[in-house]
């Protein structure tokens, strides 16, 4: 699923989550990337033949979405694991919502146009790809109750702080789609989203 510059960037931000944050920082981690290949790989067929499947993933994909989770790691130590673990249900929520959405049988919308716009359009939701978020979020937010001992009511805000990032990540899109930023610069948006409201809701 990584190119190899993707498969060195990987393997260097394990090994900080590891050194920092610890086994339990690694093992989230683990799980995120478990999780985004099955999600990627449920019907690649149709989504091959829609234009939308990706295969390989490079370097600029492992940084949107695992340098935010690295620094927090890194951090950890002061701000405790709820922003690392806010930031990963974001990341997660935005990668289930992509590759579930563009599945969706009707059209989705521009989140601010509210128009119909064409499967894999930046910028847009559909009914399934935000139920789809929800579950992604709440993958990581039920993941982390056992691995890092958090409450059930701690998990829902977390689940909740990743769809709001899924949703700001979406937002940003629209933007994208004009030419300004990139995939990796919504998804690393996104992953501050989570982070910020589980620290402050949390800590």
């Amino acid at each position: 699923m990584l190119d190899k510059r993707g498969i060195v960037l990987a393997l260097f931000f394990g090994a900080v989550l590891f050194f920092y944050g610890g086994p339990s920082y690694l093992f989230l981690m683990l799980i995120f990337f478990t999780l985004a290949i099955a999600v990627t790989k449920y019907e690649y067929e149709i989504k091959r033949d829609m234009g939308l499947y990706e295969h390989e993933r490079g370097w600029e994909n492992v940084l949107s979405n695992g340098l935010l989770p690295s620094i927090l790691a890194f951090l950890s130590p002061f701000i405790g694991p709820m922003p690392f673990i806010g930031s990963m249900a974001a990341v997660m929520a935005d990668k289930f919502g992509s590759e579930i959405g563009v599945l969706d049988a009707g059209d989705p919308i521009c989140i601010l146009t509210l128009k119909k716009v064409k499967p894999g359009t930046s910028g847009a939701m559909s009914k399934i790809g935000t139920i789809g978020s929800f579950a992604g979020a709440g993958a990581i937010a039920f993941a982390a109750i056992f691995i890092f001992n958090l409450t059930p009511t701690d998990a829902l805000i977390l689940t909740f702080a990743g769809l709001a990032g899924s949703i700001v990540d979406t937002l940003f899109g629209v933007f994208e789609e004009m030419g300004f930023g990139t995939k990796g610069t919504t998804n690393f948006i996104c992953s501050i989203v989570g982070a910020l409201i589980g620290y402050f809701l949390i800590v």
